[in-house]
């Protein structure tokens, strides 16, 4: 399937030059998500897998912002009235949004301006790659309303990427992580000034979407596996992965580019 032939209600979307660029499309509200928003990417980010047309993937921000968290009237107000089963149906469907990121088998780059909180912070979390500009406020605020910190895999996955420390901290209080804090605790990957954000995603796409694809895909998958394996595991997987890859013409290509002295154009084959 292509995911051009899409027509999202609750998003933007586009397609071109292999990279699909996602965007939240209420700019007025600094982009919160509805309940039919998750579901709406949710399902989308299931169907990249088998996209024929998409070897990256960019969540970019909208009016100068990236996502403001669950709507306070669209779903805390609705939240505060449902009975344990239906919050965990919602909490469930949440988190089935950040496994279809994990499992999509292709990079997911964040391009974050401005507002980036609650939900919002677990999508560029969940992204494999995190560019931000220096507007960027970034806030893991649950407990800001009596919530807990680990929504969404946030206990597993940002001390992962930010130390444990760190993340306890901005998961306890719930502050703002500045943006060139992000950027020296390795949250954000680079900063680039707000105009020239969406091109610094979009020349990080174009790199990646133009070399080894299925080998990216096996580097995402093994990226994510290897949390839960012992080191010899991890090698042993690894070992399996990359005879995998060995098999590819991309590998053979770039074997004859390197005799021949030239640069290897990859067909992800």
């Amino acid at each position: 399937m292509e995911l051009a032939t899409l027509q999202p209600q609750h998003f933007l979307l586009q397609v071109e030059n292999r990279i699909a660029t996602i965007r939240l499309n209420r700019p007025e509200r600094k982009n919160p998500l509805t309940f039919e928003s998750y579901a709406e990417l949710r399902d989308t980010f299931r169907a990249l897998p088998y996209a024929t047309d998409v070897d990256v993937l960019i969540l970019a921000s909208n009016g100068g912002n990236f996502c403001s968290g669950g709507d306070v009237h669209d779903i805390i107000g609705p939240l505060v009235a449902m009975d344990m089963k239906a919050l965990l149906a919602f909490t469930r469907m949440t988190g089935d949004l950040v496994k279809a990121m994990i499992s999509c088998g292709k990079p997911i780059i964040a391009a974050v301006e401005g507002i980036c909180v609650g939900a919002g912070a677990i999508l560029a979390m969940a992204s494999d790659l995190r560019l931000a500009a220096p507007s960027a406020k970034c806030a893991f605020l649950f407990t800001r309303v009596g919530l807990a910190g680990c929504d969404m895999g946030a206990c597993a996955m940002l001390p992962r990427i930010i130390g444990h420390g760190r993340a306890a901290e901005l998961l306890y209080t719930g502050r703002v992580m500045r943006a060139e804090e992000g950027e020296r605790w390795g949250f954000w990957n680079a900063l680039h000034p707000g105009e020239e954000l969406e091109n610094a995603a979009q020349a990080l796409a174009r790199q990646l979407a133009s070399g080894p694809v299925f080998a990216h895909g096996i580097t995402k998958t093994q990226l994510n596996q290897e949390w839960n394996m012992g080191l010899e595991q991890a090698i042993e997987a690894e070992a399996q992965a990359q005879a995998i890859c060995m098999q590819t013409r991309d590998f053979e290509r770039a074997y004859h580019a390197f005799v021949a002295k030239e640069q290897p154009v990859f067909a992800g084959d």
